[in-house]
């Protein structure tokens, strides 16, 4: 049984520290939920930006951080026959301002809809690599309305898509968003994935088609990406560029049709008069990666997943450990986000 009272690192000033509470609340379940007992606790670059700006958080601290979250259930709420107790279960936790779903704590609650159970042949860490990194690209391939709207392949539009015919451009092919992104377009059998930036040998090993080199001036790589899709590019996903980058991937979409772009980064406006030679138009989406946001998506693709995992279909991304709910720890990670610092994506161990 769980306790009453809990181990937490917690954001209680914008722009401060974590800091290591040893009173805040366990969560009880409710309907559709479960109580995990969290072992891994994922950390990524919107959580330094909720610390450090209040992304998310401002209106509603102290806070608890990391959307990552691999747990084993301890408690069941009513309506719930997808886990048993013991179970280890994946979790992507939504964005409300209770934080009880957050993964720096030592219990969270999960929505059931909103994750899986981890197979026997994949590890704790394995699994917490993909919440946040694969649900923001799969929105931005796959949500109609909220991304680019290719649909999604096991859905009843998929019959009458022609996939192996279409071309996908995604930017940022090295951060883990992109790899995600590409291994989803591998999935859902898009034939030419043509990727900017990032490992070449790890990005054909997911599926890309072509990748290209990132360096250079602004208009050798608009050349270089026009010569790889010409005047047929109507889908484009960026993962990683603000908005003054993001004027490469528009650029880069047809003139003769109307082409549509996601970007992950909504950070504001793009100037649209460095858009040129678009006839028929052109359409710039924000993406927000919360499975909650868009269960009609989320959801069903969560039920998937493992069997993806057990196939290789999904391919888990690299990560490093640091053990302990250890508030000096955890600021040592987002510190190095903050200051532009290389970060293996980090995997608190509770």
């Amino acid at each position: 049984m769980a306790p009453t009272q809990q181990n937490a690192l917690v954001v209680t000033e914008i722009g401060k520290p974590l800091k290591l509470v040893t009173d805040r609340p366990v969560p009880q379940p409710e309907a559709n939920q479960v109580l995990l007992k969290v072992t891994v606790a994922g950390l990524n670059p919107h959580d330094q930006k909720a610390r450090d700006t209040g992304l998310f958080i401002a209106d509603n601290l102290p806070a608890v951080l990391a959307n990552d979250v691999v747990g084993v259930v301890e408690a069941l709420g009513p309506q719930v026959s997808k886990y048993q107790l013991g179970d280890r279960v994946l979790s992507h936790t939504g964005f409300q301002g209770s934080f009880i779903q957050n993964g720096l704590q030592e219990y969270a609650i999960s929505d059931v809809g909103a994750g899986f159970k981890i197979p026997d042949s994949v590890s704790d860490d394995e699994a917490a690599t993909l919440p946040t990194n694969i649900i923001a690209p799969l929105f931005g391939l796959f949500a109609e309305n909220a991304g680019v709207g290719i649909p999604a392949p096991w859905t009843p539009e998929a019959k009458a898509f022609d996939y192996p015919s279409t071309t996908v451009l995604i930017l940022g092919g090295g951060s883990n968003n992109g790899k995600f992104a590409v291994q989803l377009a591998k999935l859902a059998g898009i034939g030419k994935i043509v990727v900017f930036g990032g490992p070449v040998e790890e990005l054909e090993a997911y599926g890309a088609t072509v990748v290209l080199d990132r360096h250079g001036d602004y208009d050798s790589s608009l050349k270089r990406i026009l010569q790889e899709v010409g005047d047929d590019l109507l889908y484009a996903l960026d993962t990683i560029n603000p908005p003054d980058g993001q004027i490469l991937g528009l650029n880069a979409l047809s003139s003769s049709r109307k082409g549509k772009m996601a970007r992950l980064l909504p950070l504001g406006p793009v100037d649209e008069t460095k858009v040129v030679g678009k006839k028929a138009g052109f359409e710039l989406i924000n993406v927000f990666g919360s499975s909650q946001a868009k269960p009609d998506l989320a959801y069903p693709f969560w039920e998937r997943v493992p069997q993806y995992l057990a196939e290789g279909k999904i391919k888990p991304l690299p990560f490093t450990v640091k053990k302990g709910l250890a508030a000096e720890g955890a600021n040592e990670v987002l510190d190095r986000y903050r200051d532009g610092k290389p970060v293996v994506k980090t995997h608190i161990h509770i």
